[in-house]
């Protein structure tokens, strides 16, 4: 039985706007090892071009506007934390008899992409030891030791009867980091990329302010208890010293 994106990938017939690939698999796996002989993706961006796909599909049937510029926008509005706006979008996607709620339920996180590279497609991606940065390295490891206890605890509660069918969900760990200024949240992934938390205090705070924030730590992270926890014990096990300032929980 496949997985979420097998699934997806049938159910809508998705299929890749580019020449050059056979299947969906095909360019998932060529963009993420670089094969193509592109610079490598990595799972978010791959994540947010399969769930772009999948919405442009979800919208043709129902005959809704699939232009690049009001999908991309509304994928983020979608996607993203900015309550007003989305019940706007909900409220004129339901006149086209879509509800958001079950749009959110289609689209995949990037753990889901993850397990459908590496488990289900067994694709391999050689490391980049010169380049990795141990900080990134650090999170996402802590990130899959709380999958895999979240999993064996699924796994028990299932047996239990306590969750039907909980050893079959996804599950889908993601680190936030929040704006001490505002109520801006983003992935821990983007937040990396682009070099900030949220653009407009970062523009507006002093760089003493901002070296000062970066001496006391990263007031602005906000993680699950869970994973603290995690990040705590495998940095024990890993030989690794640091100070973890957590915030509200997710």
């Amino acid at each position: 039985m496949g997985c979420k994106v097998d699934t997806l990938v049938e159910r809508y017939d998705l299929r890749v706007p580019a020449q050059g690939y056979d299947s969906v698999d095909q360019y998932l796996v060529g963009r993420w090892t670089g094969a193509d002989g592109r610079s490598a993706d990595g799972y978010k961006s791959l994540t947010t071009w399969f769930n772009k796909q999948l919405l442009k599909r979800i919208y043709e049937d129902h005959d809704r506007d699939t232009m690049g510029l009001y999908l991309d926008q509304e994928y983020e509005l979608i996607t993203g934390e900015d309550d007003l706006r989305q019940d706007e979008l909900a409220a004129d996607l339901a006149t086209y008899g879509l509800d958001i709620e079950d749009v959110q339920r289609e689209l995949i996180s990037w753990s889901t992409m993850r397990h459908h590279l590496k488990d289900c497609l067994d694709a391999e991606k050689e490391t980049q030891s010169a380049t990795t940065e141990w900080e990134s390295d650090t999170v996402e490891m802590a990130r899959e030791r709380t999958e895999e206890k979240t999993r064996s605890v699924l796994t028990s509660l299932d047996t239990k009867g306590k969750i039907a069918e909980a050893e079959r969900v996804d599950v889908d760990v993601e680190v936030k980091l929040g704006c001490p200024e505002c109520s801006v949240r983003v992935p821990f992934e983007s937040a990396i990329e682009r070099g900030y938390v949220c653009e407009t205090h970062s523009e507006t705070e002093s760089d003493d302010t901002l070296r000062e924030r970066a001496q006391n730590g990263l007031s602005g992270i906000a993680v699950s208890y869970g994973f603290v926890e995690a990040l705590q014990a495998m940095a024990v096990e890993e030989g690794l010293v640091f100070e973890t300032l957590a915030g509200a929980p997710l």
